[in-house]
């Protein structure tokens, strides 16, 4: 599971104006969380019986067998995610070729975006998206890439990326290596937040911030690709990875992978819960694969699905977690099609 840095972020002289957040996007922001409200507080339920592992997780009124429509149980999935359906978009290079903060650039066939507070909304983008700036909104934007990126941020804080659709071109040799990507590593305050995303290897990379209602799906694949849904580079600074809905279909390799780039790295600090998970090899790898001591990793409320594997993952549910070590938590996570309790891996 090599991490590609070898892309650099181009460089622009264009810099745009701020523009302030959209109220639209807040207010459809809300109706999106009040919607998946009933699937957090059922999860919430379950959570409070993960003291035994025996609990009958259908005593706790939990909803099985979500995986047909997620969205019935509160979970995302095409109905709530991504550009709301009917919405019109303004096509990038031929229909609208800049706004405020953000060009095309076609010596580099790429969006890139320099203008601190630029907000992208509207847009069909047929190209990589580079976000050079901080406080960027990508709001309502659709972004179809094949190669190596879709949207990547370079040196960035407080990026925004909600109610998007990100995704290759095809599900195999047009499939896009990452779909979101902190390219360098050191970007933070990063919101990823009702996407809708697939054709990819690795549909989110980054090590920080917050990933939360978003439908990642249909990976793409290549002889040779390690696909996963949701890859955390390892380290220690915080993430919470929340309420998604994270189907892999392949036999290889996660849904939410914590990993570090050398044997032996702190892993810390990472929160994984209320997700529905099913597929890879495993859905979750806890972040001891490489060895590494891991502190503050907790693993809660997240749901099982069996629709491709019987052990939610060609394995089993998750794999390299050890509930030993200061802070490590594994509790209140159980089968979609029975509610039953999944004990600690």
């Amino acid at each position: 599971m090599a991490t590609n840095r070898d892309a650099a972020a181009r460089t622009s002289t264009r810099i745009g104006r701020e523009r302030p957040a959209s109220p639209a996007s807040d207010a459809r922001r809300s109706a999106r969380r009040l919607g998946l409200v009933s699937g957090a507080a059922v999860l919430a339920a379950v959570a409070a019986l993960s003291g035994s592992g025996a609990a009958s997780r259908a005593d706790a009124a939990v909803l099985t067998n979500c995986a047909a429509k997620p969205s019935a149980c509160g979970y995302p999935d095409a109905t709530n995610t991504g550009v709301p359906s009917g919405m019109t978009l303004k096509t990038v290079p031929s229909q609208v070729s800049s706004g405020p903060g953000w060009t095309f650039n076609a010596a580099g066939n790429d969006v890139v975006v320099t203008g601190k507070g630029a907000v992208l909304s509207g847009l069909y983008i047929p190209y990589n998206v580079v976000i050079q700036a901080s406080n960027v909104t990508v709001d309502d934007v659709q972004v179809v890439a094949g190669g190596n990126f879709g949207i990547t941020l370079a040196h960035t804080t407080n990026v925004t990326i909600e109610n998007s659709t990100i995704s290759g071109q095809n599900s195999t040799t047009g499939r896009v290596g990452y779909a979101i990507d902190d390219v360098y590593g050191d970007s933070t305050g990063m919101v990823i937040n009702a996407d809708n995303i697939s054709y990819f290897k690795t549909a989110i990379q980054m090590n920080t911030g917050l990933i939360e209602n978003n439908y990642i799906h249909d990976p793409g694949y290549v002889a040779g690709d390690h696909t996963n849904g949701i890859f955390d580079n390892g380290g220690t600074e915080p993430m919470t990875i929340e309420n998604n809905t994270i189907f892999n279909n392949l036999s290889q390799t996660d849904g939410i992978s914590l990993d570090a780039e050398s044997a032996g790295a702190p892993v810390a600090n990472k929160t994984i819960e209320n997700n529905f998970l099913a597929g890879g090899s495993y859905s979750i790898y806890g972040g001891t694969s490489l060895g590494n001591t891991i502190s503050n990793i907790v693993i809660q409320g997240n749901r099982f699905g069996q629709l491709y594997y019987s052990l939610g993952g060609q394995y089993g549910p998750a794999a390299y977690f050890a509930t030993t070590g200061t802070g490590n938590v594994w509790s209140g996570n159980f089968w979609d099609t029975t509610g039953q309790a999944i004990i600690n891996p």
